[in-house]
């Protein structure tokens, strides 16, 4: 699948979070370096599911707590900016408080 036809802003992220889907969500993966496990798909899945209700991409501290890992955890599975890269690869916007 291509990314091709997909519109993302000048930071990366999909413009319309409507158009994602799972094959989309791997090849994002792909370009940050990470093949998508179970544990990373519980994560991207909680993170659709909270913007679905709040129209936001959640923060670190909301991950965590919703899918009841670590930080240190989510660092493993998302390194260097795992709430932004989560937020990439699900097909949301920036995060709140990101820089």
């Amino acid at each position: 699948m291509a990314l091709d036809n997909i519109a993302f802003n000048d930071e990366g992220y999909m413009t319309d979070p409507n158009v994602w889907n799972k094959e989309i969500a791997v090849e994002l993966a792909k370009k940050e370096g990470i093949e998508l496990t179970d544990a990373h798909w519980k994560v991207i899945e909680f993170c659709r599911e909270s913007a679905k209700d709040s129209g936001k991409a959640p923060t670190l501290r909301q991950i965590t707590k919703g899918v009841g890992i670590t930080t240190k955890e989510l660092f493993g599975l998302f390194p260097k900016g795992p709430a932004k890269k989560v937020a990439k690869i699900a097909g949301l916007g920036k995060p709140e408080g990101c820089v």
